[in-house]
């Protein structure tokens, strides 16, 4: 039988221009794997029979679930309508199912809101002492588009490498990540590789990473 939990939020907080944090209530015995997802429903009239994935970026161990959203106000649809909810709004939780899981120590490449299935990976990881020699590289639009840009430079230091496809920005390096800038980044291609973002941008990775002897796990947005 299909679980349905009703949750409250408890808070709406900014981490970019277009991107929140929901933090809501955790269900008893509600548990998941770093990197899993859930489906979400607005409790609200009208929403009722709309269900978007998003993936948790809190811990298990933490007595909140916790959602990282991006926010499209030219839609109206979830994401836009998720915007406008407040603390103490509803939301309907259904099953827990695996988006992506940590296989083992590799490179991490998201477009975008791509990074959010990795939040908690990342965030389980140094919890535990276990953040090694894993990689993210993230590409954006403009700097002020990279979410969680403080915690993931503390947590990966120069394991943190950014770039920017609009604006030459100083200190971020400039492009797509294309064939030419996967192998300038990464020097050994057998290992684990987690991508994740818009389809054309999966595609183009995993075409970039079969040619130069490599191999991912994806998850489309």
């Amino acid at each position: 039988m299909e679980e349905k939990h009703i949750v409250k939020i408890l808070s709406v907080e900014p981490d970019t221009h277009n991107v929140k944090r929901f933090r809501v209530e955790k269900p008893d015995g509600y548990t998941f794997i770093p990197g899993q997802a859930t489906e979400v429903t607005i409790n609200k009239e009208g929403w009722l029979d709309k269900r978007n994935p998003f993936t948790f970026t809190s811990l298990n161990t933490w007595d909140f679930l916790e959602f990282t959203i991006k926010i499209y106000d030219e839609h109206e649809e979830v994401t836009h309508q998720l915007g406008v909810l407040k603390p103490g709004d509803e939301l309907i939780l259904h099953d827990v199912w695996g988006a992506i899981q940590y296989k083992g120590e590799g490179t991490f490449i998201a477009g975008g809101a791509g990074v959010t299935p990795f939040i908690a990976i990342f965030r389980q990881l140094y919890q535990d002492g276990m953040i090694g020699a894993n990689k993210l590289l993230c590409s954006n639009k403009t700097e002020a588009d990279i979410i969680l840009k403080d915690e993931f430079t503390d947590m990966l230091g120069r394991n943190f490498i950014n770039t920017i496809t609009d604006d030459h920005t100083p200190g971020y390096d400039h492009g797509r990540i294309d064939e030419a800038y996967l192998k300038d980044k990464i020097q050994d291609f057998n290992q684990d590789f987690y991508v994740c973002g818009p389809e054309p941008m999966i595609d183009s990775v995993q075409q970039a990473l079969k040619n130069l002897g490599g191999s991912a796990i994806t998850v489309e947005l």
